[in-house]
């Protein structure tokens, strides 16, 4: 494809997707700067009930929220599967960065291992920097207590991880590759943008963040596979939420808003 052209793919991917989250978060970011009170005086939740009193319609909101974030993902399988046929090849699509059921023993192990190493620092950082009122109070989920929560939290955690590891790892190391970037500038714009839409935490979350995506451009070239590094993230989201539902009202070192 004419460098102009996945110039312009890859604006409009991102445009639809983390690309508008990371403008998102700096708005949001901004707006919680220039209220009064400290950072951690004030709470970013993640998955907020949409109709408390109404859980069957609450439940349709979370799915709809789920289904229709995952969009850009099926947008870049099309994309991939475009460019893999314009090279005269058979197949392709999200199997081009690694994305497939293939490998997995191995995924799954390598997935747990990194989950392990960066959701515990990771946890520790948050901690850290709230305290220092460097980061907001995260809530990962103010559900009603229904059926349906633990299920839909863990359906976030992986459309989370999906979502992020596929666009901003994957399909975007790929294209910024294919237009001439130094191995150095796409880490870095990648560990950006991945710090970047979550600022609206925080300048906890927007480093810590950042560190992550530097860990995880490497990692990703390192095994040529994003499959790992969705196990991963889906793995340290599934235990924040599902771990903040259980422990919030149980212990008093985790903050709750």
């Amino acid at each position: 494809m004419p460098r102009r052209a996945l110039r312009h793919e890859v604006l409009l991917v991102l445009a639809v997707s983390l690309g508008a989250s990371a403008v998102g978060a700096l708005i949001s970011f901004s707006g919680v700067l220039t209220r009064p009170g400290g950072l951690g005086e004030q709470t970013a939740t993640l998955n907020a009930s949409r109709a408390p009193d109404r859980p069957w319609l609450d439940l349709a909101w979370q799915l709809f929220g789920i289904a229709t974030d995952l969009a850009p993902v099926l947008l870049v399988a099309h994309l991939l599967l475009r460019e893999r046929a314009a090279g005269g090849y058979g197949g392709g699509g999200l199997r081009l960065l690694g994305f497939d059921a293939r490998r997995p023993r191995s995924d799954l192990a390598r997935g747990a291992v990194v989950a392990a190493g960066i959701g515990g620092s990771g946890l520790l950082l948050y901690l850290g920097a709230h305290a220092a009122g460097a980061s907001l109070t995260v809530v990962p989920e103010s559900l009603p207590d229904v059926w349906w929560k633990f299920p839909v939290l863990i359906a976030s955690a992986l459309e989370n991880a999906v979502l992020e590891e596929v666009v901003v790892l994957g399909y975007l190391l790929r294209r910024l590759s294919q237009l001439g970037w130094t191995p150095t500038g796409a880490l870095l714009a990648s560990a950006l943008l991945r710090g970047s839409y979550h600022l609206y935490q925080g300048l906890g979350g927007f480093f810590g963040n950042a560190v992550m995506g530097v860990i995880f451009v490497w990692l990703y070239r390192r095994w040529g596979r994003v499959m790992p590094l969705v196990v991963a993230h889906a793995l340290i989201d599934i235990v924040a939420f599902v771990g903040y539902a259980l422990l919030a009202d149980h212990v008093d070192w985790l903050p709750t808003g």
